[in-house]
């Protein structure tokens, strides 16, 4: 009997602390008239940025539904980075989103918001709908 109630009790305890992260950086696409511009130059930085630092999962979430011409936010996990990692995917997210801006084609595209000193609990996004995990 022991031995039942200590297996369930560690069961709970490592699917309670199991969850992933805490904190969270907010990039927001945003729309004109025509829709918001692709994801693709952040994810392939991100995934860029977990190779080269050989990081086993960077968790991302998309929340969708955010607009009625299909605005959304992506939410990079950042609990299990380094200061000096976390400092250097700030840089890099900075400079995807800055250039993503740059080379729109026109003023009707939508664009990409990043400010890097706003932290999302994952509180926050408990709250939120649309809230799911990014796999691509």
């Amino acid at each position: 009997m022991k031995k039942v109630i200590l297996a369930a009790a560690l069961f709970c305890f490592t699917f309670i602390f199991s969850q992933k992260n805490q904190n969270y950086l907010e990039i927001s696409y945003g729309s004109v008239c025509c829709g918001p511009l692709s994801e693709k130059p952040v994810i392939s930085f991100l995934k860029e940025f977990k190779k080269k630092n050989q990081i086993r999962s960077l968790e991302i979430l998309m929340q969708k539904g955010m607009g009625r011409e299909g605005e959304f936010n992506l939410y990079v996990g950042t609990d299990f980075l380094t200061t000096n990692q976390r400092s250097r995917l700030v840089r890099g997210i900075t400079a995807a989103v800055s250039n993503q801006n740059n080379n729109r084609k026109s003023e009707n595209n939508g664009n990409v918001n990043f400010d890097p000193t706003t932290i999302v609990h994952q509180q926050d996004l408990i709250k939120g709908k649309n809230l799911t995990i990014y796999k691509k």
